[in-house]
Parts: C-alpha cells; sequence; structure tokens
C-alpha cells in the first residue's frame, strides 16, 4: 500500500497522469494570423489598420465602436454570415466597392477555414 502511494505521488508530481487536453488551435487561426494578422486582430490592439475581428460573424457591418470605417462599409447594408464573409473575403472591393481592404483571399479552402475560424470567435 505504501509503495502504491509512493508511485502515485511520484507520477502525480511527474506530471504523468492524464491531464485535460489542451485545447487544440482552430484549423484556421494559423492562416488567420499569417493572412490577416498584418491589419485585424481579435481584440482591439494599437497599430492594426483594420478593425477587431471578434464576434464578426453576426454583426452589422461596420459596427465597431470608434473604428473609423470608410463611407462605403458604413453604408453596406448587411450582417457578416459565414457566406457574406466568405464573399467579401474572396474579393473585397467587389464585394463593397470603396472599402479601404484591398487584399482578399482567393484561396477557397484557405477562405474557409478562415471564416470558420471567425466565426468561432464569439463576443463575450
Amino acid at each position: 500500500m505504501l509503495r502504491r502511494l509512493v508511485t502515485l505521488s511520484f507520477l502525480a508530481a511527474a506530471g504523468l497522469f492524464a491531464t485535460p487536453a489542451l485545447a487544440e488551435p482552430h484549423p484556421g487561426e494559423a492562416l488567420f494570423s499569417q493572412r490577416c494578422g498584418a491589419c485585424h486582430a481579435m481584440e482591439a490592439a494599437p497599430g492594426k489598420l483594420g478593425p477587431p475581428l471578434k464576434g464578426v460573424a453576426g454583426r452589422k457591418v461596420g459596427a465597431v465602436p470608434g473604428y473609423a470605417y470608410s463611407p462605403a462599409m458604413k453604408k453596406a447594408a448587411f450582417v457578416w454570415t459565414p457566406a457574406q464573409l466568405d464573399r467579401f473575403l474572396k474579393a473585397p472591393g467587389q464585394t463593397v466597392p470603396g472599402s479601404k481592404m484591398m487584399v482578399g483571399l482567393p484561396d477557397a479552402k484557405q477562405r474557409s477555414a478562415v471564416v470558420a475560424y471567425l466565426t468561432a470567435q464569439k463576443s463575450r
């Protein structure tokens, strides 16, 4: 019995017991960082050119308080759905002519991963 307690104590101290798996990063997170991270962050961040994107899915276009949207984005009258995000990311200037966003994400598979990641980022 004592031997078993010593063994269990050792295993616990060494961290060898099964622990809950760390959350796997979302497949689109790395793509978001690589392709979108220069201009966007999830939370408001100094130095970013674009608005924060946490909670973008389901939000009205141009609705982040304090962000200086282009007149075109201010006039746009839609809500960011996964389909609308996909359309915009494919060709921002065609979806919302006059948008500040100039760089699209033409690869459908990458776009799908980024849209899924954005959709998973819920507001608090």
